[in-house]
């Protein structure tokens, strides 16, 4: 089982799935590990409360390229609220190895920089209170 998750990941890092730049990002934050060199720049389309369009780009280990592509499936179509929730243990199940401590940082670079993106848009997806009522 364990070469079958292998080659899960490896397929994710060969041919990342969202990888790439999107037009008129609403949110965009780049992440790095400074111990490895791992980058990931990661962006958000959001529109109506709910990411529309993700994208990322980045280089570094297959770990922390197929945790991106992973991640940026996982949270395409969602709405905020729920791409917010989403947890590092969350990710490290969708991996479905297990991370060795070292490699743990290479693994939730996406997802720190997911929180750092989505802290961008504060406000900026929130709906308006209807008139009257308390904010």
């Amino acid at each position: 089982m364990d070469d079958l998750y292998r080659d899960y990941i490896l397929e994710h890092y060969r041919r990342p799935h969202n990888f790439g730049v999107i037009d008129e990002p609403t949110a965009s934050f780049e992440g790095s590990n400074p111990l490895c060199g791992d980058r990931i720049t990661v962006q958000l389309g959001i529109a109506g409360g709910v990411v529309e369009r993700v994208g990322f780009t980045g280089r570094g280990c297959a770990i922390s390229q197929a945790s991106a592509s992973l991640l940026t499936d996982e949270i395409k179509g969602k709405p905020v609220a729920d791409v917010a929730a989403f947890r590092a243990d969350d990710l490290l199940d969708l991996l479905g190895i297990d991370i060795s401590p070292a490699r743990l940082k290479c693994a939730m670079l996406s997802h720190e920089t997911l929180q750092k993106a989505l802290a961008e848009t504060d406000g900026a997806t929130a709906t308006p209170a209807p008139q009257g009522t308390p904010a």
